[in-house]
């Protein structure tokens, strides 16, 4: 999902239009960075407006703060991220494995061999088995959906002609042997056979997707609602809606385990607080020892930022992230180019950016889908933000030019998006910002002539529902990171077709096919500077088709209790570091 390294995924819901949540401006200091002493004990609190938390089955979950905090209390990967601040954090470590892999047969192939004494939450211990089976559910697309297709689309299993998998998954068995082929294990090593040079696979494997499950514990989509540990937590209660409580598992060993150190004897998720409730909590430190995990609304954001009592207790950082709204271009929906250039010139953006605090907090209008801190990856576009008519006030009349060119090149998304019996519907998380950012954006549209409405969805339903297919509308607000330092992760992954997280159904679009085909090759170029410019020339397809708009280049704000000790921000997920987190006495 987006830059500094780095490995992030998608964005957390919650502020998915306006308020942006990642290099670091302003952190936190004082007891958290001056070499206070971490304590053991004690109950750390997360609050947040969500109802839920989009995933936790580990083959599902596919939001980068939700990877970390699952990753540092409840999944134990092959391997993992460092646990520590700075680039430093975006190095791997052997977590399971004893090493982080051993690549061969020019890296089509990888072994990694299980570390002893790792256990589940029961006592018995983690196999290779269980690493082969967590591997294989993420194949059963009619059970497991939403989550990252790396393995998928990386293992030595054919294919059908509609590109899919001929493997179906552990459920239904269909071309077990084809996966028994693809992965195999001899005692505790495991070994996975590739369909291609793979040089940072490994990386890959810091997903829970490709964490060991236990196949007896195993409740197919209902696995979602209590996944076994084998990290230094255990559920104990998860109810949506109210929250989740993790206490410690009496079963796992730090003698088994060199990245995590749980400080806290339990930890509470508190789900469905009103914002203003939320924010409150935060701004009077009503419980300290609590941590948002949203942000705040941008006037109360402001006020906790303008206080100097609150300066150890604040993150303002340019994410890993690239926000925008994906133009969902199948037929009916933004399936016309001109109608999609009518809307992005017709929306002020310097309105959205003081809606979110000034562009101190906001970020920066962007230009690709590929945030500038992937480096190699990334290069200036031409048009879009930088055409002459475009206007950070936005441009109404020419939007409205583009609107008369759809009178005659697309007569039916003309009347679509003009008809006041019909309009453009685009998919929000529903929050208290972006209700109002949705006024501002209606209001600079209809300017142009367009009628466009928005459809709120409970923030901690947003993914599952904007990724199903049948439920998505024409334009999707989004957030993506790179997975790490490579647009490997960001071009397929947002415009190929199972890939993951392809919110433009553009599979349909005449510019597709040759698009697929150049993306393919650059997947599989091993010349790292000819990739790059590859995904270069593949980012500026994507800003000339229009099949997003209005990228930001975001900065994020994280809050946290004066009673709250060793916070830092994790480049990878673009998160906190939950594993170092504890209570202060």
């Amino acid at each position: 999902m987006s830059g500094l390294k780095t490995s992030r995924r998608i964005l957390a819901s919650t502020a998915a239009i306006a308020l942006a949540v990642g290099v670091t401006l302003a952190t936190g200091s004082g007891a958290n960075a001056a070499g206070a002493q971490p304590v053991t004990g004690g109950t750390l609190y997360f609050i947040t407006n969500a109802d839920q938390f989009d995933h936790i089955d580990p083959a599902r979950v596919y939001t980068g703060r939700d990877i970390a905090f699952l990753n540092s209390y409840l999944f134990r990967n092959l391997v993992s991220y460092k646990p520590v601040a700075g680039s430093a954090g975006s190095s791997l470590v052997a977590d399971l494995a004893t090493n982080t892999g051993v690549p061969s047969n020019a890296a089509k192939t990888w072994k990694f061999t299980l570390r002893a004494g790792v256990t589940w939450e029961d006592g018995s211990p983690v196999t290779c088995a269980d690493v082969k089976y967590g591997v294989s559910r993420p194949f059963a697309t009619d059970v497991i959906t939403d989550g990252p297709q790396y393995l998928v689309q990386a293992l030595a299993i054919p294919t059908n002609a509609d590109g899919t998998s001929q493997y179906k998954g552990p459920y239904k068995k269909t071309g077990q042997a084809l996966f028994d082929k693809a992965v195999t294990c001899s005692g505790n090593t495991v070994t996975f056979n590739l369909n291609r040079s793979f040089a940072d696979f490994n990386y890959a494997l810091t997903y829970p997707a490709g964490a060991p499950v236990k196949a007896s514990k195993d409740t197919g989509d209902k696995y979602d609602l209590h996944p076994f540990s084998n990290g230094p937590y255990k559920i104990s209660e998860y109810k949506i809606g109210d929250q989740m409580a993790l206490e410690r598992n009496a079963a796992w060993k730090k003698s088994s385990d060199a990245v995590r150190t749980p400080y806290p004897d339990n930890i509470v998720v508190r789900f469905g607080l009103a914002e203003d409730v939320r924010d409150q909590i935060m701004l009077e430190d009503q419980i300290p020892n609590t941590v948002s995990l949203d942000g705040m609304q941008p006037a109360n954001m402001r006020a906790f930022f303008a206080d100097p009592t609150k300066k150890d207790q604040r993150f303002n950082v340019y994410d890993p992230y690239v926000r925008y709204a994906a133009m969902n271009v199948s037929a009916g929906h933004m399936d016309c180019l001109d109608v999609r250039k009518a809307v992005f010139f017709a929306i002020n953006t310097q309105a959205l950016i003081d809606l979110s605090g000034g562009s101190e907090y906001y970020g920066d209008p962007g230009d690709s889908p590929i945030k500038p801190v992937l480096g190699l990856d990334y290069k200036k576009t031409t048009g879009n933000i930088h055409e002459p008519s475009w206007s950070i006030n936005g441009n109404p009349t020419y939007a409205a030019s583009y609107l008369d060119k759809a009178k005659t090149s697309c007569p039916a998304a003309y009347d679509k998006a003009t008809n006041p019996d019909k309009g453009i519907i685009w998919d929000i998380s529903n929050t208290a910002t972006n209700q109002k950012a949705s006024v501002l954006i209606i209001d600079a549209v209809k300017k142009a002539g367009i009628n466009l409405k928005f459809n709120f969805i409970p923030s901690g339903q947003y993914y599952s529902t904007v990724q199903d297919t049948t439920k998505q509308n024409d334009i999707s607000s989004v957030g993506w990171g790179a997975d790490w330092a490579n647009a490997s992760t960001v071009i397929p992954e947002l415009f190929i077709k199972g890939h993951g997280f392809n919110l433009t159904q553009n599979w349909n679009d005449p510019k597709y096919a040759a698009f697929a085909k150049k993306s393919d090759a650059a997947l599989n170029e091993t010349n790292r500077p000819k990739q790059a410019k590859m995904w270069q020339e593949l980012s500026q397809d994507v800003m000339d088709n229009y099949w997003i708009i209005r990228p930001v280049f975001s900065k994020a704000q994280d809050e946290w209790g004066s009673k709250v000790g060793g916070v830092y921000y994790w480049e990878p997920q673009g998160t906190f570091g939950f594993g170092g987190l504890w209570v202060k006495n």
